[in-house]
């Protein structure tokens, strides 16, 4: 026998071979095991302990590296398993040896994972049932209680069946728990922790009632009554598993005191739950033991007790703070938490506490018994520890019980009754707000608006420190990752609440709602003298200008202007937010109240910014059909003020200014809530003659003051239109205007501004406009000072008769007197000084005098009426009309020193319409496009599209001088290859500004290929040649035809074919290559033949233009027929190999069969028609079948010939001639059908009456004016 062996030889040989096995790892040697000799070795009182528990050791290690071996034997026969298990038992309670107990506590757990039998775990606990129910008592029972506690640890997926099917034994454990050996009730107490405790709380959840509660009454009283350091902590354990149970925690808070303290060897609570339940009725809530137990834990000063304990609190509180928060209150555990605060940095700990005091703040009786006021110290001091941890879940915690606290502080009992707590709370909280986590910041954010609530105010008022707190959260906007509008439009998804938009958008939900907060302190503290003036500012203070209210002010303000606005526009821009938005714009409202000095500059930047029409979009897109009344009513403040406030800024006197005013604020205030539509929606409701009135004077106002900044909230001819809809619904309702005074001078406003892109009126609207502007007593107080009014009044002589004088003198009287006046000054005697009057000749003309100068010269009359102010008005007046006419008849006029810079393109655009047969209008504008900048397409556009028609629809004697003249200027060459050169190398590099627009390379094109076939014809000679790359002009055609606008495409296959008819080489354009093209050098024979295009150009092409086929645009299809049908006529001079193989290609025969399938007209339109010509002629059999031409002849007999178009005729014939001939036609009877078409084609396709000239007709598509002779079908 071995070591390793385990067998008792003086016995073994009786035993059955079949109980023994070698087990263990082969590399360590295998042993012999015999199963009847291990048990009757532990059940021998004659085997020594040492012998035992040598043999259980090799049991154990057998067990570890031999998995299953030993379940084999003993499956043999179920009974020596129980057997076995029974004899680890009973040592269980017979050993005294401590070595040998751990070794058989040791065993009996592997043994039964081993065996993997739910009856074996049903059998031990039966069996430790029946120990503990026949013992009288439990003193022997401490190594029965450790193996339970570690067979659960071990095996935990039991626990719910012991919890359900073993009841006995669980009151068995519960009466265990009132022996007086600590050590044993810490052993008991542990095998109920790994029980509860187990994976997925099954097994707690399942416990029996009567059980559970009898287990809840006695923990506490074991708790209650514990001097162990090891039994407190796994009571405590037990405890805080317990406390999840809401049933538990019932009879946890509900104990009466009186039960607590029994007889050690007493069981009360045995099968008497009825009666625990009476006395939970009688006893009152405040009688309850566990709040005491617990306060005594958290002055233990173990940190591991008050953390435990910390949890066990917040877990009670969790089930219903407001049933259960008084006791604990009422026991002063706010006070020993805020105690933990003060003297500990465990982080556990700390968010602990947070967690219960955050749960009790709920209670008024919290505050009602001061804890916040005596624990607020305690608490600020902590988390500026807090904030220096890692774990950033404890700050977090912390600032939410500061929020609580500050939120929930009645308003009759100040925190902060000093300026030193103040401080620190605001050192805390901007702390805070610039932690590195987010997450800690937007709590820090939320506390901070509770912060900023006037009863939490020091006396004096910290305004220094508020200010720092603001800027503090301001700072925080540029480091915020939010979502941009791209990133909008790709995902409708909800975003991830984790990720860093969604995080940072919370931020600054919270910063806002924090910003509004402190816009209302402000507020509060402006409108209260002593808070303003800070009466209790210490006298070393009191000249300290940046700690006031005043600074504050200025202080949001400029965080409002620089940092709030662009973010939150930024944000909201593709997905406008109401949470966010309603504090937006009641934080823009308050800042017309706190700074009434500085509003009018901010009014009018907000207003001409956009900033009405943002409103009033958000209004109708989130607040109509009564959503979001707070956002509504927020949005209909900031309206107002801004309103008010640009109103205040008008011309007319004050007298009636003030109460126009006023009037308008009364009119906004009551009607711009029910204000909730879109923009897009304005004009009908404008045109609506039942529409609601008042609103509709609103809309006026509104949109009078936008447009007065310059903020276009809807087209001019949209205002024009609806403003006399309103006017003359008004009119036929009440007879007169009906208008408010103000409301009428925003629609006179809107008339004037937006005439000029409107329709004239006709008499009766022009009667409307009349009758409207009489019912105003007071003609002046509709005046406003702009250039539009006269216009408006002058242009219509009904107007200008009776309004026009009166426009002119007001024109005239708000003439800014200040100003250098370019009349010679009139002396008292009327005596004109010689001196004043030459200087007044080298002076400029002040705007309003241009502005009537310009008037004069479009309505003459307006020159009487100023001659007519000369010899009746006052003299102040006809002064100023004196200045102005002499300043007219001096002819000194502020006009723009380079004139023709302005009147060129309009020159250029009627040129190019002319058809011209002399190059001096070329030559010149060839010089001018030679000299503009490549940038200057206003004037390049129409100059080279000029020169190129002039070129195309020219008679022939002409164009030899013009092309030579052309291609004899450097300068438009070079202009030339520098547009071709910014177009090749901003695609797709650079950005679309760096490109010429798409219409100016078109122009270009047409131009090059004109020049180009014109040098052919004429020879003429080139001075300068211009570098095009074949290459990119093949790529973008193959690759980037959806992104490239039509008919710069268009252009594209133009040039094309014009090199391609050139076999490529022209004087003109010097063509590049690359290797996409030709292939790598040496190039094979077949590339050489067809350089620069090369065969794999050939092909790439024939593609490209295949697909361009399909879009079926008409330039587009006739370009690319032309372009196809050069391509081959290049590669059978070049290559006839090549030029079968392009056309027999399987794209062709996809293409045709695409063509065939579409409807009639496409069928027999002369391109489709000339594409199956050249495909016939090039590929024969290859591309067409018999039923695609038998497809073509049977439309055309359906259609009738005399319906086809010349051209259309022509190319059917041409097909049917290639035809006849061909073998496509097997049939005698098919090649007759194609005879008879032929001959009845005759007279239709004569050389007279099929070639339409073309040769002068010129469309014009979108900015080019296009040649149509340029896009006819080419025939053979």
């Amino acid at each position: 026998m071995t070591s390793a062996d385990v067998v008792y030889d003086k016995i073994h040989f009786r035993h059955d071979p079949k109980w023994s096995g070698r087990l263990g790892a082969v590399e360590g040697g295998r042993g012999l095991l015999c199963v009847a000799c291990v048990i009757e070795m532990i059940e021998s009182e004659d085997v020594a302990s040492a012998r035992k528990s040598h043999a259980l050791s090799g049991v154990s290690g057998m067990l570890k590296s031999s998995p299953g071996a030993l379940r084999e034997l003993l499956q043999q026969d179920h009974r020596v398993s129980l057997h076995f298990t029974v004899s680890l038992l009973g040592m269980l309670q017979t050993t005294e040896n401590p070595v040998t107990l751990e070794k058989v506590e040791q065993v009996l757990v592997q043994l039964l994972l081993e065996l993997q039998s739910e009856l074996s775990f049903h059998f031990v606990f039966d069996e430790v049932n029946k120990q503990l129910r026949d013992q009288l008592s439990l003193k022997r029972f401490l190594a029965t209680f450790r193996f339970l506690g570690s067979l659960l640890n071990a095996a935990p997926h039991v626990a719910n069946r012991l919890v359900t099917e073993h009841v006995p034994l669980l009151n068995n454990l519960c009466s265990a728990l009132l022996c007086a050996d600590e050590t044993l009730k810490t052993s008991v107490v542990n095998v109920w922790l790994q029980m509860l405790g187990a994976p997925g709380a099954s097994a707690a959840q399942s416990l029996p009632s009567a059980v559970r509660d009898r287990l809840c009454v006695l923990l506490l009283q074991t708790l209650a009554s514990a001097d162990s350091l090891q039994l407190i902590r796994i009571c405590v354990g037990l405890l805080l598993q317990l406390v999840q149970l809401g049933e538990a925690v019932s009879v946890l808070m509900n104990c009466p005191g009186s039960q607590i303290v029994c007889d050690e060897n007493q069981d009360v609570l045995a099968n008497n739950s009825q009666i625990l339940s009476q006395n939970q009725e009688q006893q009152p809530p405040d009688n309850c033991p566990l709040p005491l137990v617990l306060k005594k834990l958290l002055l233990s000063g173990d940190e591991t007790l008050q953390v435990t304990s910390s949890k066990c609190i917040a877990s009670v509180l969790v089930h219903s703070p407001a049933q259960y928060s008084g006791p604990f209150i009422k026991a002063n555990v706010p006070g020993f938490l805020f105690d933990c605060l003060a003297c500990t940095s465990n982080e556990m700990l700390l968010w602990s506490v947070y967690s219960c005091l955050v749960l009790l703040t709920e209670d008024p009786l919290f505050f009602s018994q001061c804890h916040s006021v005596y624990g607020i110290d305690s608490l600020v001091r902590s988390l500026k520890e807090a904030l220096t941890l890692t774990r950033l879940e404890v700050p977090k915690q912390g600032l939410l019980l500061l929020t609580e606290i500050l939120e929930r502080q009645p308003p009759s009992v100040h925190l902060f009754p000093s300026g030193p707590g103040f401080v620190a709370v605001s050192e805390a909280l901007v702390a805070g707000v610039s932690s590195s986590c987010l997450l800690v910041a937007t709590q820090a954010a939320s506390a901070a608006s509770a912060f900023f609530r006037l009863n939490h105010q020091s006396r004096p008022v910290q305004y220094r420190e508020l200010e720092g707190l603001i800027e503090a959260i301001t700072n925080r906007f540029s480091e915020l990752t939010l979502a941009s509008s791209s990133s909008h439009r790709r995902s409708s998804r909800r975003s991830n609440p984790c990720s860093p938009s969604s995080r940072s958008e919370a931020f600054l939900l919270r910063a806002l709602v924090s910003i509004q907060a402190a816009c209302r302190l402000a507020e509060e503290c402006a409108s209260d003298p002593v808070l303003k003036e800070n009466t209790f500012t210490a006298p070393h203070k009191q000249s300290d200008t940046q700690d006031s209210l005043d600074a504050l002010c200025r202080c949001l303000l400029r965080c409002c202007d620089s940092v709030w606005i662009p973010t939150v526009i930024r944000t909201c821009e593709c997905s406008p937010n109401a949470q966010m938005l309603q504090p937006f714009y009641s934080i823009l409202s308050s800042q017309f109240s706190l700074l009434p000095s500085l509003m009018p500059v901010f009014a009018d930047k907000l207003a001409s910014s956009g900033f009405y029409g943002l409103a009033v979009e958000h209004k109708g897109l989130l607040c109509a059909d009564n959503r979001n009344p707070g956002l509504n009513a927020c949005c209909c403040g900031f309206l107002q003020k801004l309103s008010v406030c640009l109103l205040s800024q008008s011309e007319p006197p004050p007298a009636p200014h003030q109460r126009d005013v006023a009037e308008v604020e009364t009119l906004l205030l009551h009607n711009l809530p029910s204000l909730c539509c879109r923009l897009s929606d304005w004009p009908s409701l404008l045109c609506d003659h039942q529409g609601p009135r008042a609103t509709q004077c609103c809309v006026l106002i509104i949109l009078h003051l936008a447009l007065q900044r310059g903020d276009r909230l809807l087209p001019d001819q949209a205002v024009f239109s609806s403003v006399m809809w309103l006017l003359q619904s008004v009119q036929e309702e009440q007879g007169g205007c009906g208008l408010p005074r103000s409301v009428l001078r925003s629609a006179l406003y809107l008339l004037a501004v937006t005439q000029e892109n409107s329709p004239g009126l006709d008499g009766a609207r022009l009667n409307c406009i009349i009758k409207s502007l009489s019912s105003c007593q007071s003609f002046p107080s509709l005046y406003f000072h702009h250039p539009a009014l006269l216009h408006f009044i002058c242009r219509y002589p009904e107007l200008a008769e009776r309004f026009g004088p009166l426009v002119l003198e007001l024109w005239l009287s708000n003439k800014d007197a200040t100003k250098p006046s370019v009349v010679a000054d009139i002396q008292e005697k009327g005596e004109i000084k010689g001196t004043h009057a030459d200087e007044s000749q080298d002076q400029e003309p002040d705007s309003e005098t241009t502005a009537l100068l310009t008037l004069m010269e479009k309505y003459p009359a307006v020159t009487l009426t100023l001659l007519d102010m000369m010899h009746t008005g006052d003299s102040p007046l006809a002064e100023r009309a004196l200045g102005v006419l002499e300043v007219f008849l001096r002819g000194r006029r502020d006009c723009k020193k380079d004139l023709c810079a302005g009147l060129r393109p309009a020159l250029l655009q009627a040129l190019q319409r002319l058809n011209v047969d002399d190059t001096g209008h070329g030559a010149h504008v060839s010089n001018v496009a030679g000299r503009l900048q490549s940038t200057n397409t206003e004037t390049l556009l129409p100059a080279l599209n000029y020169l190129y028609c002039c070129l195309t629809v020219s008679p022939p004697h002409c164009t030899d001088r013009a092309v030579s003249m052309l291609l004899s200027n450097s300068g438009l060459m070079d202009q030339l290859q520098t547009i071709l050169s910014s177009s090749s190398s901003s695609a797709p590099s650079l950005s679309p500004p760096a490109s010429p627009p798409s219409a100016l390379l078109c122009c270009c094109h047409l131009l090059l290929s004109s020049l180009v076939t014109l040098q052919r014809v004429h020879s003429a000679q080139v001075h300068k040649s211009i570098g095009w790359s074949l290459d990119t002009a093949v790529q973008r055609l193959l690759l980037q035809k959806r992104n490239t606008d039509k008919l710069l495409l268009v252009s594209y296959l133009r040039f094309l074919q014009v090199l391609l008819d050139a076999d490529l080489v022209s004087a003109v354009v010097r063509l590049s290559t690359g290797p996409g093209l030709v292939g790598s050098r040496p190039l094979e024979v077949e590339d050489g033949a067809l350089f620069p295009l090369g065969s794999r150009g050939a092909r790439c092409l024939s593609a490209a233009l295949s697909g361009l086929l399909l879009q079926k645009h008409e330039f587009l299809l006739r370009a690319s027929v032309n372009c196809l049908g050069a391509l081959l006529g290049f590669l059978q001079r070049r290559s006839p190999t090549a030029a079968r193989l392009v056309s027999s290609q399987p794209w062709s025969r996809f293409l045709l069969v695409c063509l065939l399938g579409s409807a009639e007209s496409c069928l027999l339109h002369p391109a489709i028609l000339r594409l199956i010509a050249h495909l016939v002629q090039d590929s024969g059999v290859a591309a067409l079948q018999e039923s695609d031409l038998l497809r073509v002849m049977e439309a055309v007999e359906r259609r009738g010939l005399k319906e086809l178009s010349q051209e259309a005729a022509q190319a059917l014939r041409l097909l049917l001639t290639q035809i006849q001939t061909s073998v496509l036609l097997p049939t005698e009877e098919h090649r007759h059908r194609a005879r008879t078409l032929v001959e009845a084609l005759g007279p239709q396709t004569s050389d007279q009456s099929c070639s339409p000239d073309l040769s002068n007709h010129i469309l014009r598509a979108g900015d080019v004016s296009v040649c149509l002779s340029d896009f006819s079908l080419l025939q053979d």
